[in-house]
């Protein structure tokens, strides 16, 4: 997929104590690797994936393919970036909160989580891209039930998501109703 070249544009946010392994869950996600090196974000960083998602409808078929542009945001774990981190929680539309597993404090560091919980290895891949595809599946059924697709005149395309206002202006001047 090249630029522009997306359905939905989804942005995620990993959140955790410094050192819990947040920039190394990434880029496992989307480069398949894992640096053993240490290194600390500095204020906040991010990683791009493309995917394609394809719903289960309710009768069990596999429905059609959206194509989504993922950005994965990287925070500072932290204290003196917790500002700087908040700010960007507005447009996120899902978070990944993550801990070590051989840190209590930092599991008990990660308030308000919810189940399903998903242990995962940056090391070793293990369900890393499982947890990052339930959520983007939780994040889909989400949309699909909040938006309602009828309000979009037959034939007009969207681009990225969306209705541009002179498709919507055209479809009006040609009969079609907008409403």
């Amino acid at each position: 997929m090249s630029d522009g070249d997306y359905d939905y544009l989804i942005k995620f946010l990993a959140l955790g104590d410094s050192g819990v392994g947040k920039t190394s869950v990434l880029y496992q996600y989307t480069d398949g690797k894992f640096n053993s090196k240490f290194i600390t974000t500095v204020g906040i960083d991010f990683r791009e994936k493309r995917v394609v998602y394809r719903a289960n409808g309710p009768d069990g078929a596999i429905g059609r393919g959206q194509r989504i542009h993922l950005q994965l945001w990287d925070t500072a774990g932290q204290e003196r970036f917790r500002s700087l981190t908040t700010a960007f929680f507005r447009d996120a539309m899902g978070f990944l909160l993550l801990f070590d597993l051989t840190n209590e404090q930092s599991f008990l560091n990660v308030r308000n989580w919810i189940i399903p919980y998903f242990e995962t290895s940056a090391a070793n891949g293990t369900n890393i891209s499982q947890a990052i595809e339930m959520l983007l599946d939780l994040i889909m059924k989400r949309m699909e039930r909040c938006v309602d697709k009828s309000w979009i005149p037959e034939g007009v395309v969207r681009s990225n998501g969306h209705a541009s206002m002179d498709q919507l202006n055209e479809e009006k001047e040609k009969g079609a109703c907008g409403c």
